[in-house]
């Protein structure tokens, strides 16, 4: 028997940015796990992290919180580290079995290690215009990138092991 699947499609700013499908591992109604492959084609260098074919992404979305946490790892199962996208809390459409995140540009890179904990785009953030759209929208994603930082320092972010640099338990 196969493992149940959902196609998550990512949107931003009002248009869907990628699609991919993935394997659902838990859902206990309020927080989804799936793993997915690198969906994107070709290699993406971020300068601190490479994203490319064979890596592995163990996504983590919550329907009552403004971001997602993604786990990746090489091919070889290697932990390269978290990226995190602050997001509005994903819609779960099961007659379609798609998950629906919508992402609001601001993002935090966590190395595998814990020691280096990165706040990403907030330049196209303010670029966006959520601010002056929609601002409790962006007064919630700036909360969520502060409280997605207090994780990392923590060591708190989903499938950090105990006793690690950077590290903590769920």
């Amino acid at each position: 028997m196969s493992a149940p699947s959902v196609e998550v499609r990512l949107v931003k700013a009002g248009r869907t940015k990628i699609r991919y499908p993935a394997e659902v591992l838990a859902d206990d109604g309020t927080r989804l796990t799936v793993r997915a492959p690198w969906a994107a084609d070709g290699v993406r260098d971020f300068g601190f992290v490479r994203f490319e074919p064979g890596d592995v992404f163990t996504e983590h979305y919550w329907r009552d919180r403004w971001y997602a946490v993604k786990e990746v790892r090489a091919g070889d199962g290697a932990l390269k580290g978290w990226y995190c996208d602050v997001t509005r809390p994903a819609a779960v459409d099961g007659d379609r079995g798609e998950l629906v995140v919508e992402d609001l540009d601001l993002d935090l890179w966590v190395s595998a290690d814990g020691s280096e904990v990165l706040r990403l785009d907030e330049d196209e953030f303010a670029a966006s215009g959520l601010a002056e759209r929609d601002p409790a929208a962006a007064a919630a994603a700036l909360a969520a990138l502060d409280a997605l930082e207090a994780l990392a320092r923590a060591g708190a972010l989903p499938g950090a092991q105990a006793g690690g640099p950077g590290t903590g338990s769920r």
